[in-house]
């Protein structure tokens, strides 16, 4: 090896917008330079250590996993108090030489996050001394302690530091690093370090500290470190490196840079040699469950799947004979032990187990799990997998070894108590989340770089909108498909740099955060096989992603989160608190056959209900009309791109406008419940299984290859195919066209399990707003609570369902949305600065001493260090104490008086003082008897007023809607309405109807002013933004509480739609121009005759230029309509609106323009 030479200090993109090498080209390029090893060195970290070793070896090229450290100046436990600024440290490269000292270095990393974070991960001396086995040592680039101390001319320091290290890591270990970027400071270290070398004889070795791949990548490593400091390139202050030199070069390009370092270049061999590091990839490492004595872990899930399964038929009879349940389970018990995987079933059975027996809302199951009998069976999933044909293989395949994966969904706000029992059983060192690493995608590097090389916004916008919205696109791709995209780079010098830098950056990891729900549980301690990293919450995170987790062998569990779980068991209590006299309900008993949900369902009515709320959902169901349990699943899988595509053909077969045909009679079976239209995977597996005869296990294989389109793989399993086909006595025609239809169905086909278990979320939801609709919408509302946008919904929702939404009320109101006699009672802690510790007092005296009579009496009983004046003004303002009979206005103007009389009466009570008779001043009336003060005479607030405050404290209108009024106009004077944004294109123009709730106005650089609204209309809200231009125009109406008609573009951006402000009304002017003609519908009922003179009426109080024309229905369905009637023309306003409503009631006329 002496000839050539060992890039031993390097770092790869995971030295977070630091280095910029991605490790594929990186292996490749060092391959090409026929160097034989290479070291990796991230800034404090591992995270790409298992992908750079497997890569490097792939390329047959020697992986060294490394790490440049950060030194604390004294003890890793030193922080913020002495006086330690945020870059006091010092650097030093580690090197694993073997497997002793790949541990020890996962140790000292993870130490270095879990003790010794301040800024950075440091570990310190003592540490090293405890973890030095296994490991060479580096002296590091400047900021190493050797070469600062040569810097600061202490040449004794530096000696007795070199002499320290050596004696930590030995003679044969440690080395002094020297490089060549041409840096004058660098030239004066490497002097230094060549005199300790002469010193102490400690050897050289050469570095070069890449940060990028090639010489020309200095230019976007520049940008990335500006993307990570938040600078722009002209700024004189950004963070730089004064030399181009970082780069990744061949041997023959630095050997002749270290020529008068004797050793340098060979030594770097000599440190490879030195390295052997081997990894046992693919050995799992799973966590050993205890089972009860006279037990393995085989037989106890033996004997708990039998008795559960027992348990479960005699709970949910089914037609399928017990026999073939007995067989199922049986051929399942066999796999799951025979792959030993008896444990792993063990361990998620406990963990749900806990979960039910805390009454922690546990999913149905999610993934392919749900094909599973024995998990049927332990209640790990909810679905009986025979009665709806989901398959084993399709989740655990004895043909291919690979770890089984159950997704586990638990409701939102309780998740954290089962991750903590996990910890507490498993032990805190067994257990962590997951790592996960944002990358820069093509869309966020077109933006970012545009920043940082100062391209106006709108430009470098409108080149990341060019970028078409997939998942998973990247710029080359986008080239390749946007000719508008080609066309601005060759016309455009300063686009086509952004291109060029943006595809140098593009999919570079930019920080770390959390997986959002997986968790790894280990055998022995976690840092026995991979490091730790502490996360923005202070949870221990692996420094492994998910992927690599699984490669070192150890197992994830995925712990999710599913808010619609929390919304049911909501549900629940609340139907059960107000039918007390039925049996309580519990979803998870319903059978899936209630005719008044699938019609709703139907009825495309689907606001709040999982997976089906979205526009383009409901128009699907009010298509397909759904039916059966089955129905749902098959809209579950179909709704997505793609698949999209065979739904009208799939609509016209279920309504018999299609006849339903079979290649072979064999597909009837397997196609009958989709209507002959191949939907899932499973139906893939099952045809090549009935077809050609290949089992289940190969059908899962050859679904597999389809779905990932490996041509090889594909044409082996073709010929098979063919060949079982030919046994099974069909016919070679039709056995080539039976291949064909399932290929091009295995890259659509979704997972039929998944679809089930999802399917059963929706069913419940669908139930129960079908049946216990005002209960559905308060859960609703509670889950939603801090989501403004989706309870405005809502609230129309409710309007639109005849459910009340009632404000606060001091003597009903919950801490959540509750239900009150059919109506919907505004939740305390909804109310902004209303504290959830403040309302619980508040019920606790309120259900003790019964309920308050005033608001004197209130003040005198609740506890005033915990209800404070904030909190008792947002009460009043919401109208919380309505029912006593005060007037907001007289409330507000007492406030501080009844504060101190309640202040006063509770330290007389706190002094237990008694009256005269002798009884004590604490009993419920007590505050009763004593005088209430009288209110003053005020008048009450007007309605707008009162909308106002509970608008500022709540984010909604409650008493009323100040849209409400222009409902029957605001379909004829829009276009769109704020949910149905997400379904318009983009650039398309829209007009929406709304009201400005808020505004947030701005400078621009050249001194004009914009603005940002935020516009909400009956179903939601959007931002809207005013450039300049419109500002101009309009500026007199962006105003909050403003009822206007905006008319703008759709801007789709990566934070969701907006519109871009074209043009901004009054609505009441658009509504009296817009408005051509008004229609008036009549029916033929006793007291027709009493409502003409009182609409003649109206219209003579309305005067204006749009014609009346009014229709009549009579009994035997027919309808006339008058011609526009001749001496009355009307202004249609929205009081106009609201008088004839009064008359002839909600719905009776139309605006049409």
């Amino acid at each position: 090896m002496s000839s050539s030479f060992v890039h031993l200090h390097l770092h790869t993109q995971f030295s977070l917008l630091d280095g910029a090498n991605q490790i594929e080209p990186l292996v490749q390029q060092i391959k090409s330079f026929g160097q034989p090893a290479v070291a990796m060195t991230d800034h404090g970290n591992m995270f790409g250590a298992i992908e750079f070793y497997r890569k490097a070896k792939d390329a047959g090229v020697k992986p060294i996993i490394g790490c440049e450290a950060y030194m604390a100046l004294g003890s890793r436990h030193a922080k913020k108090d002495s006086g330690l600024a945020h870059n006091d440290y010092y650097h030093l490269i580690l090197l694993a030489r073997n497997l002793t000292g790949y541990q020890n270095l996962i140790k000292l990393s993870s130490k270095a996050y879990l003790e010794g974070f301040y800024y950075k991960p440091r570990m310190d001396k003592e540490l090293l001394k405890e973890h030095h086995e296994g490991l060479i040592a580096l002296s590091g680039c400047l900021s190493g302690e050797i070469p600062y101390l040569i810097g600061q001319k202490d040449m004794a320091g530096a000696m007795a530091v070199a002499g320290e290290f050596q004696e930590i890591f030995g003679k044969e270990h440690f080395y002094l690093e020297v490089q060549a970027n041409g840096l004058e400071h660098q030239r004066i270290a490497n002097a230094g370090l060549i005199e300790i070398h002469k010193k102490l004889n400690i050897p050289m070795a050469g570095t070069n500290d890449c940060h990028y791949l090639k010489k020309e990548d200095s230019h976007p490593h520049e940008l990335m470190l500006c993307l990570q400091t938040g600078k722009t390139l002209s700024d004189p202050n950004r963070m730089k490196f004064d030399t181009d030199q970082l780069y990744v070069k061949s041997t023959e390009e630095i050997a002749p840079a270290f020529a008068e370092f004797p050793g340098a270049v060979s030594n770097t061999c000599r440190i490879a040699d030195n390295c052997d590091l081997q990894l046992a990839l693919n050995k799992t490492h799973l966590p050993q469950y205890k089972v009860p004595e006279g037990y393995t872990r085989e037989s106890y899930v033996e004997h708990l799947a039998v008795e559960g399964l027992k348990a479960r038929l005699k709970e949910r009879p089914s037609t399928i004979l017990p026999a073939t349940y007995e067989l199922r389970l049986r051929e399942e018990l066999t796999v799951i032990c025979s792959m030993g995987f008896a444990g792993y079933f063990l361990i998620v059975w406990d963990i749900i187990r806990f979960a039910r027996s805390r009454g922690i809302p546990v999913g149905p199951g999610r993934g392919s799990a749900a094909g599973s009998l024995v998990a049927y069976a332990l209640r790990i999933t909810d679905l009986d997998p025979l009665v709806y044909t989901l398959l084993f293989e399709r989740f655990l395949n004895p043909e291919r070894v690979s770890l089984p994966d159950i997704d586990m969904d638990f409701c939102m706000d309780r998740r954290g108590e089962v991750i903590n029992y996990v910890v507490d059983k498993y032990g805190k060192d067994h257990v962590a989340q997951i790592i996960t690493f944002g990358t820069l995608g093509a869309k966020a590097a077109i933006r970012d770089v545009g920043r940082v090389l100062e391209i106006p916004y709108a430009e470098a916008d409108k080149v990341a909108k060019l970028i078409p919205n997939q998942l998973n696109m990247t710029l080359q791709q986008a080239l390749e498909q946007e000719p508008k995209l080609t066309e601005l780079i060759n016309t455009d010098a300063r686009i086509a740099e952004l291109m060029k830098v943006a595809q140098s950056l593009e999919g570079l990891a930019r920080h770390a955060s959390t997986h959002a729900a997986g968790v790894v549980i280990s055998e022995g301690p976690l840092t026995d096989h991979v490091p730790l990293y502490k996360g923005a919450n202070d949870e221990i995170v692996t420094q492994y992603t998910m992927g690599d987790v699984e490669k070192i062998g150890l197992v994830k569990f995925d712990f999710l989160g599913l808010k619609t779980l929390t919304m049911i068991r909501r549900a629940e209590a609340l139907i059960n608190e107000t039918h007390p006299d039925q049996p309580p309900l519990s979803v998870e008993q319903l059978p899936f056959d209630d005719v008044k949900t699938f019609d709703l369902l139907s009825s495309g009515k689907t606001t709040g209900i999982f997976q089906l709320e979205s526009s383009g959902m409901r128009d699907l169901l009010t298509g397909f009309k759904p039916d059966r349990f089955e129905d749902i699943i098959a809209i579950i899988a179909l709704y997505r791109p793609g698949p999209m595509d065979l739904i009208p053909d799939f609509i016209k077969r279920k309504q018999g406008k299609v006849p339903i045909t079979y290649e072979t009679p064999e597909l009837e079976p397997i196609l009958k419940d989709t209507y002959g239209v191949i939907v899932y995977q499973e139906q893939v597996m099952a045809i090549a299984n009935k077809v050609a005869g290949f089992s289940l296990g190969q059908a899962d294989i050859l679904r597999r290859a389809m779905g990932k389109k490996k041509p090889e793989e594909m044409e082996k399993l073709r010929v098979k195919f063919l060949e079982g086909a030919k046994n099974n006595k069909i016919a070679e025609k039709k056995a080539e066209k039976l291949y064909e239809l399932i290929q091009k169905f295995a890259g659509y086909g979704f997972n039929k399990s998944h679809a089930a278990a999802y399917a059963v979320v929706c069913y419940h939801t669908g139930y129960l707003k079908a049946h216990y609709p005002t209960e559905f919408m308060a859960a609703l509302m509670t889950t939603d609570m801090g989501n403004q946008d989706k309870i405005v919904g809502y609230f129309t929702e409710c309007r639109d369902l005849g459910i009340k939404v009632l404000g606060p009320d001091i003597n009903e109101s919950g801490k959540n949305f509750t239900v009150v006699d059919r109506a919907i009672r505004f939740g305390m802690a909804a109310i902004k600065n209303v504290g959830e510790g403040a309302v619980e007092s508040v019920l606790a005296i309120r259900a003790e001493t019964g309920p308050f009579k005033s608001f004197y009496d209130f003040c005198r009983r609740v506890d005033l260090h915990k209800v404070n004046k904030r909190m008792l003004e947002g009460l009043i303002k919401t109208g919380a104490f309505d029912s006593t009979g005060a007037k907001r206005a007289q409330l507000m103007a007492v406030m501080d008086q009844a504060v101190e009389d309640g202040a006063a009466a509770q330290r007389e009570r706190d002094l237990g003082q008694t009256s005269i008779f002798g009884d004590e001043l604490s009993g419920p009336d007590t505050s009763a008897t004593l005088a209430t003060p009288p209110l003053p005479a005020i008048a009450e607030w007007d309605q707008a007023q009162r909308l106002k405050y509970e608008r500022e404290l709540t984010g909604f209108y409650i008493t009323a809607h100040p849209l409400t009024r222009y409902e029957a106009t605001l379909k004829a004077l829009s276009t769109a309405t704020t949910v149905g944004l997400s379904d318009v294109s983009d650039g398309k123009e829209v007009k929406i109807c709304g009201i400005i709730a808020s505004v947030k106005s701005m400078i621009t650089k050249k001194g004009d002013r914009m603005a940002y609204l935020n516009v909400e209309d009956l179903h939601g809200t959007v931002e809207v933004i005013a450039f300049p231009d419109l500002y101009k125009t309009a500026g007199d109406l962006i105003a909050p509480e403003r009822l206007v008609r905006i008319t703008g573009t759709i801007d789709r951006g990566d934070k969701g739609t907006k519109l871009r402000g074209v043009k901004i009304e009054p609505l009441a002017d658009v509504q009296t121009q817009s408005i051509k003609r008004v229609q008036i519908r009549l029916t033929d009922r006793p007291g027709v005759s009493d409502q003409l003179p009182r609409l003649r009426d109206i219209f003579t109080r309305y005067p204006g230029n749009t014609t009346v024309s009014l229709t009549f229905s009579m009994e035997n369905a027919l309808e006339a309509d008058t011609v526009p009637l001749p001496n009355h023309m009307i202004s249609p306003s929205e009081y106009f609106v609201a008088d004839v409503e009064e008359v002839l009631g909600k719905g009776a006329l139309s605006l049409l323009s």
